[in-house]
């Protein structure tokens, strides 16, 4: 009667451990020191076309966009107030005093 009070006890004072079905760390792939596994780089032949097709399309598209004109509103707006203002006769530019 003593030994199942003492099982009945070490059952209720010990924590419950949770278990879940995990099988230990995760196998890590170690690195071998190569991409893609290629000891020596072999180029394929569209790589060039596809290199120089993408740098020239940059290329063009930059001068394409520094050349562009300018059709904002307020650019717009800003020469037809000018003109609109000389033929007026306002004097657009103000001389600084003192």
């Amino acid at each position: 009667m003593l030994a199942r009070a003492f099982a009945r006890s070490a059952r209720l004072t010990r924590p419950t451990v949770m278990r879940r079905g995990g099988g230990g760390a995760p196998e890590v792939n170690e690195p071998g020191g190569y991409l893609f596994n290629e000891k020596t780089r072999v180029k394929e032949e569209w790589e060039s076309i596809y290199n120089w097709g993408m740098g020239g399309g940059f290329f063009l598209m930059a001068v394409a966009l520094y050349y562009k004109p300018d059709t904002s509103v307020v650019s717009w707006a800003t020469k037809e107030a000018e003109k609109s203002l000389k033929e007026k006769g306002v004097k657009l530019d103000f001389e600084k005093t003192a």
